[in-house]
């Protein structure tokens, strides 16, 4: 009795994920993608706990006085530190990266142009490990970067596990992206647009609801654990007067240049970086890292507590330039020679440090008085992360959230324009994520067409009116094809599905010749398409793809039930997909 109840629940299940994955491939399946980005957002939410968790514990434990005192550490173990590290990543790189020359936001974009959001298990394991042994081993890197795929790869994880249509799990990789930069900064708001920004998403309702329940999961975890305090906790700051827009323009500028410099120093390490050996180059950058703690211990790590004195105290300007150069290099190589952190964290950190720089120049001048330091950091940062991710309103949103300040949003955007036409227009700069891609040979391309027709699984647009049968018909076995008035013939040959007819060709053959007892479906006179196969699992891109790549003129939608055991869903035309992608 417990058998048979186990094979009925087993196949009501079954049937039940086959039906949810035919209704996922349509690009308005709401609720289901919604429920599955709820999901998203709870694992991925788990995930960065766990390793905040890790990372935070391990630092308090070993590091003097709180968890970010790497100033406190005598200067052989700052210089060490960051060399054990990289030789620790180094070896991890050898056994485990096959295949996985990069991490972070920058392969998340790689694997959703290229790989229709596919991520595995070992990049996951990679990316956890390797980015707590930089963490803690004091490179100059920050959290966010990893966060994001780890975040991404439980969305893409989860929608392989359940065997979705790859629309769905391209999306789910989306809502994993929020879940990562909303747990790791209490900005959920900043995770939404920085995942529809960043990867190039649509600004539908379809791709809206299911990322920001994504990422108000994930946060809700997150201050469950962590507290819901900002993350960089500053006073209310606000414009003085509108006298004060001209330090706000000159600081937009200096932010466009600085942001232009760390984009081209990183490309040119990174360039440099790939005629050496992994394990040499990993060395390399701990060794730059261990001579930058020595001098400048203050871009160590995260480097919050740092940040937060950047955002509360007027520093003098001499220290202020050098902890901007040293802030910039050691990131540059870090990133550049392939640690695996995150670039948001220390573009923040030197937007402070410009902000405050300008303040200071300005204060000088006469243009504004004294004691606006903190403000003009403020926007710094905004500023700084804008230009070198080109991603304006995520820069925006997560600076106010990081800061609970909403008087920087009118200036902001000012310095946020401005920086980023700077970068972009007269340097000519890519964001970072891409010119890291670029730098590892890779490049990243968002047509908006292959968007529009990536949004939508074959299983959507497939037609399932047909009937498979070998080329050779007796008369009455045609007839009856014809009385059930289906839309296409797939012709068998040799055992395999190879043409495909149009239902009223064999009608017309029929009414045309009444006397011939057998039917060759392949001499008749009519249309004919050869046949190609596409996965149940593909996009309408991925089908067109096949279309182009194997000279097929139809697809057949088809899915492995068992080994050598295919089932086939439908048929699909080029017709039929270039009709899809005009609306």
């Amino acid at each position: 009795m417990w058998t048979a109840y186990h094979k009925n629940y087993a196949s009501l299940t079954g049937r039940g994920l086959e039906a949810l994955r035919l209704r996922l491939a349509r690009p308005d399946a709401l609720l289901a993608h919604a429920a599955l980005g709820l999901l998203t957002g709870l694992l991925a939410g788990l995930v960065i706990i766990g390793f905040r968790l890790v990372v935070e514990g391990t630092l308090e434990s070993l590091l003097p006085v709180h968890g970010e005192n790497y100033e406190g550490l005598p200067v052989l173990w700052r210089l060490l530190l960051p060399i054990l590290g990289a030789v620790a990543i180094a070896l991890l790189f050898l056994g485990f990266a096959r295949g996985n020359p990069v991490l972070g936001v920058a392969r998340v974009m790689e694997r959703l142009a290229y790989h229709q959001g596919y991520m595995d298990v070992r990049g996951f394991v990679l990316q956890f490990l390797s980015a707590a042994i930089a963490i803690l081993s004091g490179h100059s890197v920050g959290r966010e970067g990893p966060h994001v795929y780890l975040g991404a790869s439980s969305g893409s994880l989860l929608g392989q596990a359940l065997a979705l249509p790859n629309n769905s799990i391209r999306l789910l990789l989306a809502c994993g992206t929020a879940a990562g930069i909303s747990a790791s900064f209490n900005t959920p708001l900043a995770g939404v647009i920085f995942a529809l920004e960043v990867l190039a998403l649509e600004y539908s309702l379809h791709g809206f609801i299911p990322i920001i329940l994504a990422a108000v999961s994930a946060n809700a975890l997150s201050v469950a654990v962590f507290g819901s305090a900002p993350t960089l906790p500053v006073p209310p700051l606000w414009l003085a007067s509108l006298s004060d827009l001209v330090p706000v323009l000159l600081l937009g500028i200096f932010a466009g240049g600085v942001s232009a410099a760390y984009i081209q120093l990183l490309q040119s390490i990174a360039s440099l970086g790939r005629r050496i050996a992994v394990f040499w180059r990993l060395c390399l950058a701990g060794l730059i890292a261990g001579v930058f703690g020595v001098l400048m211990p203050e871009v160590m790590g995260l480097g919050y507590d740092s940040l937060t004195q950047l955002l509360t105290l007027g520093l003098p300007w001499t220290f202020l330039t050098l902890l901007l150069l040293a802030k910039l290099l050691a990131t540059s190589a870090s990133v550049g020679l392939g640690i695996p952190g995150g670039t948001i964290g220390p573009a923040l950190f030197m937007g402070a440090v410009v902000g405050n720089l300008t303040a200071a120049i300005a204060a000088a001048s006469g243009l504004i008085d004294s004691g606006h330091a903190s403000f003009y950091a403020l926007l710094g940062m905004a500023a700084m992360m804008g230009a070198s991710l080109q991603a304006p309103l995520a820069a925006l949103t997560a600076v106010v959230e990081l800061t609970h300040n909403p008087g920087a949003i009118m200036p902001g955007m000012m310095t946020i324009v401005l920086a980023g036409l700077i970068s972009k227009q007269v340097f000519g700069k890519d964001s970072l994520f891409i010119t890291v891609l670029k730098s590892h040979g890779m490049d990243y391309q968002a047509h908006p067409v292959v968007e529009l027709l990536r949004r939508s699984g074959v299983a959507s647009v497939m037609n399932t009116h047909f009937t498979r049968c070998d080329s050779s018909l007796d008369r009455q076995q045609a007839e009856h094809l014809v009385r059930d008035g289906l839309d296409w013939i797939i012709i068998d040959h040799k055992g395999h599905p190879a043409y495909l007819m149009p239902g009223i060709t064999l009608a017309s053959h029929l009414a045309r010749d009444s006397e011939r007892s057998t039917i060759d479906l392949l001499d008749i006179p009519g249309e004919r398409f050869e046949l190609a196969a596409v996965h149940l699992q593909a996009t309408l891109q991925e089908a067109l793809d096949i279309l182009r790549d194997r000279g097929a003129e139809a697809l057949y939608v088809t899915r492995p039930l068992a080994p050598g055991i295919d089932h086939i869903y439908g048929v699909l035309t080029r017709r039929r997909i270039e009709s899809a992608s005009r609306y």
